[in-house]
């Protein structure tokens, strides 16, 4: 008897395991404690995996295949990885154990160090999923004294033959259109309701309360609504294609009060649980382009491409080339508390209560509500990232650590000191005013500069850039605002650093 394990963002229904129906091979999924537990999750995050994970051992059975699935409450759930796996091998005198190879380090070194204990025969697949190995990027940057996810982005286009004219020479005369995307909505083009996948999850929602395990945020398990099936995933993506792409590109940055998801295609999760292939999703909305060329610009969907096998990968790429010494990096030398608004989103600053408080409700944010408003307050009061890493992987229903770490502490955090970005993405209250209508009503003015009633990032930004000058001093693109600090007015420095103080040491009073 062969034994095949599956684990719950490997949900790949094209993978070549299942090409075949082999009544010797048992394949093995479970919800675990030790998957709950080891960050705090949104409880809508859990719900997400526990549904997809269910309905994708469905599927399997209905193709013929043998499941074994532990439901959180089975009897027979030991709640530990390998714990279940030394049961059923001795349980189903198992000869073979085979697993796809995890996306993250932690699992990978525990099934590595699982297997070099065991004595029946085990190997080792790929998810056929990524369109890199993990190697890859080490590969393309050999020799290279920087890390440029640009370069990368250009190889990829070339070798998957995405948007090219021949090959060498993109679509459009351009690799790179973001120059266009960086617009504010102000309600000039009507953003179609978000698609309804809405189901009853109450069973899963009750098994997570029956066994303690410790939440954040909210849900309404009578009308879920995460896509968590393969047919619901490409639904979602018919839907991108229809109703949103049109407009994707041009508001991709932009933030609402009264819109969380915008023109995004909210694909994210569909794609890290591996029920969506990025190529399919890639080839599936630039064939939907093509046909709509006349209505569609090519800026709206370059956007979209260079997300998926750009910057996706490329952030895969550097996780397996910077662990696990990734997790322990802070060349900032941050060490501050994450203010305890993170976890109920009561703040006077509305861009932070507007998307803390959309994260809670939803497990959903954008990706510059989660740079420029949530990850730009934690790096400006300077903020510890070993607590910035926690709060996105338990709060964010995609976010799994190979795409999370490496968007949060080095994107978001700066800690690994410029590997993933050329510089920090940190500002002030202006571009958060540029990009959102959430300074219109907010308690706080983002015109005033360190005043009592004066936008708080105002002089956390140059306080922040005060504080870090010995250690950005050197970057080039920071050279621009160093240049305006050394004119600033050493009195209004000084406020602004004497306000900037109050407020990391007081964050509840904001």
């Amino acid at each position: 008897m062969k034994l095949r394990l599956i684990l719950g963002d490997q949900l790949n229904s094209n993978h070549s395991w299942y090409k075949k129906v082999d009544n010797t091979t048992i394949y093995f999924i479970a919800e675990m404690r030790q998957e709950t537990d080891y960050v705090v999750h949104h409880i809508q995050k859990i719900t997400a995996f526990f549904s997809a994970m269910r309905n994708f051992a469905s599927d399997l059975k209905k193709q013929g295949h043998t499941v074994i699935y532990y439901k959180l409450d089975d009897s027979n759930n030991k709640q530990s990885l390998t714990e279940n796996l030394l049961a059923l091998i001795q349980k189903h005198i198992i000869t073979t154990f085979e697993y796809q190879l995890p996306d993250e380090y932690r699992l990978d070194k525990q099934l590595t160090d699982f297997c070099n204990d065991l004595t029946i025969k085990n190997t080792r697949y790929t998810t056929e999923h990524f369109l890199t190995s993990r190697t890859d990027l080490t590969d393309f940057f050999e020799g290279k004294k920087q890390f440029t996810m640009e370069y990368f982005y250009r190889y990829m286009r070339k070798r998957y033959e995405v948007m090219m004219l021949d090959a060498k020479n993109p679509e459009g005369g351009k690799w790179n259109f973001d120059h266009n995307n960086r617009n504010k909505w102000k309600g000039e083009h009507l953003i179609p309701s978000k698609k309804d996948f809405s189901k009853n999850v109450l069973d899963i929602v009750i098994a997570i309360e029956k066994n303690k395990i410790k939440t954040i945020g909210t849900i309404n398990a009578k009308q879920f609504d995460w896509a968590t099936s393969r047919e619901e995933c490409l639904q979602a993506l018919d839907y991108f294609c229809n109703y949103l792409l049109i407009h994707f590109g041009t508001y991709q940055d932009a933030m609402h009060t009264n819109e969380w998801y915008l023109f995004h295609s909210n694909l994210s999760f569909a794609m890290n649980t591996k029920l969506l292939h990025p190529l399919e999703v890639v080839e599936t909305v630039v064939e939907y382009w093509r046909e709509h060329k006349d209505a569609i610009d090519i800026s709206q969907v370059e956007g979209f491409v260079r997300q998926i096998i750009g910057w996706r990968e490329y952030m895969r790429g550097m996780y397996w080339l910077k662990m696990p010494e990734y997790t322990s990096l802070n060349k900032l030398e941050n060490n501050n508390p994450l203010p305890d608004f993170y976890w109920t989103g009561k703040t006077k600053m509305n861009c932070l209560k507007q998307s803390i408080s959309q994260s809670l409700q939803s497990g959903y944010a954008h990706h510059i509500q989660r740079l420029m408003i949530t990850g730009n307050y934690a790096l400006l009061t300077q903020t510890h990232p070993d607590e910035v890493d926690k709060w996105y992987l338990g709060v964010y229903t995609d976010a799994i650590e190979w795409v999370q770490l490496t968007n949060t502490r080095g994107m978001s955090q700066y800690a690994d000191g410029g590997m993933v970005a050329t510089k920090p993405y940190v500002s002030s209250g202006s571009y958060i005013n540029k990009m959102s209508n959430y300074c219109k009503g907010c308690h706080y003015k983002v015109s005033k500069k360190s005043t009592d009633d004066a936008c708080p990032f105002n002089s956390l930004y140059w306080n922040f850039l005060d504080d870090k000058r010995p250690l950005l001093k050197g970057n080039q693109r920071m050279s621009m605002m160093y240049r305006l600090l050394d004119k600033m007015d050493n009195e209004q420095l000084v406020a602004h650093k004497q306000r900037a103080q109050h407020i990391i040491e007081n964050p509840n009073e904001y």
